[in-house]
Parts: C-alpha cells; sequence; structure tokens
C-alpha cells in the first residue's frame, strides 16, 4: 500500500469510521492533559502516561507474536525518537496546558508539519524543498503569528504556554524527519518499534521525574477523574489508537491517513469548549486556518497531491511502512 493510494467510495464505511474515531481520541488527548495536570506535575502525567502505553503496546505485541527489536543500533536510535518524540513534548504539553486552554494545544500541535519540512530539507536531507512547500511554509508560520496574537504584546504565562506547546510541536518536528532517516527502514513491525520506544521513554521518565518533580504518587491517592484520564491518555491514546493508525495505513495508504492532523484540531476545539466552558480570542481559530492551509499547501493536498508525507504531531511513531507519525 502506497501513499499514493486513494479508496473509492465503496470503500469508505471500511475505514472513515475508525479515520474519524482517531481524530477523535487524538483531539480529547488535550482535555484528558488538563485534567492530569490538576493534580500531578506535568513529568508525573507525562510518565503514568507513557507508561499505561508502553503496557499496552506490549500486550499487543503479545497477541500479535511478535517481539522487540534486538539491535543495538536500533534501540541506541530510538533513544532519540523517544526523548524527542514523546518524553519532552508530552511533557511540555502539560506544563503548556497549566497555562493556556486544552484547545489551544490542540491548535499547536497541527504546526508540527511545518516544523518538520525545514528540518527534513535542510538537515536530514529526506526531503526537497519546493515553491510550493515554500509558500505553504510561509502561510503556515504567518498563522503561527497570528494564533499567537503578537500585536498584543509577547509576555505573561498564557503566552510561555503557548511557546512551550509550539516547542512540543517543535520536537515532534526533529523526531519525525529522524526516525524516518535512522529508523523507518528498519524490517521491524511498527508495533515493535513503537513499544520499544515508550519502554525506552519510560525509563528516561523515570529517572528524570524523581529529580525534578518528586515521586509520583500511587493511584490511589488521585481523584478518579485523573486516574481515568491517564488510563485514558495512555492505553488509548497513546497505545491502541497507534493500531488503529496503523490499520488506516494499510487500507488507505499514508497520504490519506496522514490528514487526520486536520481533524485533530476540530474535536480538540469542540471538547475543549463543551466539557471545560473554553473560549478562543477571534484570532486563535483564525490563526489556526491559515496554519492548516499553510499545512495543506506545503503538503500538496492543494493544488497537487503530495506524494510523500511529511507526518503530523503526538507522539512520532516509527514504522517500517510508510506512516503518519503521531
Amino acid at each position: 500500500m502506497t501513499g499514493d493510494f486513494t479508496p473509492d467510495r465503496a470503500a469508505l464505511r471500511s475505514w472513515l469510521p475508525a479515520f474519524i474515531a482517531l481524530g477523535a481520541i487524538w483531539g480529547s488527548s488535550f482535555l484528558f492533559i488538563k485534567i492530569g495536570v490538576e493534580e500531578l506535575h506535568p513529568l508525573q502525567l507525562t510518565l503514568y502516561r507513557v507508561a499505561a502505553g508502553a503496557l499496552t503496546l506490549l500486550v499487543v505485541l503479545a497477541v500479535l507474536r511478535d517481539r522487540l527489536p534486538r539491535e543495538p543500533r536500533v534501540w541506541a536510535h530510538l533513544t532519540v525518537v523517544a526523548a524527542f518524540g514523546v518524553a519532552i513534548p508530552f511533557t511540555l504539553f502539560g506544563y503548556g496546558e497549566q497555562r493556556v486552554e486544552s484547545m489551544l494545544a490542540g491548535i499547536w500541535n497541527a504546526t508540527t508539519p511545518l516544523i518538520v519540512l525545514p528540518l527534513a530539507v535542510l538537515v536530514f536531507r529526506t526531503e526537497r524543498l519546493t515553491t510550493r512547500r515554500a509558500i505553504g511554509l510561509g502561510l503556515g508560520f504567518t498563522g503561527v503569528l497570528v494564533v499567537l496574537g503578537v500585536w498584543e504584546g509577547i509576555g505573561g504565562a498564557h503566552f510561555i504556554g503557548q511557546l512551550m506547546c509550539f516547542g512540543a510541536a517543535a520536537c515532534y518536528g526533529l523526531a519525525i524527519p529522524y526516525q524516518k532517516r535512522f529508523v523507518a527502514s528498519s524490517a521491524h513491525s511498527g508495533v515493535s518499534l513503537s513499544a520499544a520506544q515508550l519502554l525506552i521513554a519510560t525509563a528516561q521518565l523515570a529517572i528524570v521525574t524523581p529529580l525534578v518533580a518528586g515521586a509520583p504518587p500511587l493511584p490511589t491517592e488521585l481523584s478518579p477523574r485523573v486516574v481515568a484520564s491517564v488510563l485514558t491518555l495512555g492505553a488509548l491514546g497513546t497505545g491502541l489508537a497507534f493500531v488503529i493508525n496503523l490499520r488506516n495505513i494499510r487500507i488507505i495508504g499514508a497520504s490519506t491517513a496522514s490528514t487526520v492532523t486536520y481533524l485533530i484540531p476540530v474535536f480538540a476545539v469542540l471538547i475543549g469548549a463543551v466539557v471545560l466552558g473554553e473560549r478562543l480570542n477571534w484570532h486563535q481559530p483564525v490563526g489556526a486556518l491559515i496554519v492548516l492551509l499553510g499545512v495543506a499547501v506545503s503538503q500538496g493536498l492543494i493544488g497537487r497531491r503530495r506524494t510523500t508525507p511529511v507526518g503530523v504531531g503526538t507522539p512520532a511513531v516509527p514504522a517500517a511502512e510508510p506512516a503518519t507519525p503521531r
């Protein structure tokens, strides 16, 4: 199955429900992060989330009778991907959502492809910069400035929170081309590589978290609301959602599957408004539309269909086949 595959309408029912469900799962992640940081330090929340996701994928591996990678080289590269594709961005989103609305964090997640492309072109040499992509990048970063509302001045906790969310997207932007350059050619399955990645991230966080935030509280010391949010983030949003994404890739191809990026901020905004009663300033959704327009142009979804996906935001997931890193 290649990234150029376009499904016919008769096949819609075989993939569209799962596609929409995936957008809802990843879009709701920002709600659960917002709830989690009410009682947990962002590092503690990330540790619990990643550990739950790792356990979920280990169960999937056992069911599929697959195994973890054995090559030291693969584990070494996954250590980098685990740090910049999981541990750091998950934590930055947690810090950011202590200061900004969950829906705004979802909008910032959509800027990931804007970071991926210049790094893929200039650093990892896995993409070429064309006029179309340059125009898309220009539009996208104009949208970033509109979301930030730079004309209102720079500073304050809200602005810092937005920068933290943008920093999380930038981490994904580094991890995605890195895994494409050094990991994607591995013969291991995407589930195997992702399980290994989450295990490494769990180990990284287990070392750093007690030093920075103290030992995480026991689940019995947390409210049922927070425990449910952590389990949903880990088992569903970090574990099973990846399995759904792989299924979508096999059915409709990587290019079409990657367009779930456009659903994520929509669900994040809707869920934040309905569940938490959040509201955005006028320029934030307008800026988000400009960002998504820039991403669409840079990826060839407007003007000319793209052939090589550049990936989307939260977490970067290495895969043996073309994938939408999330």
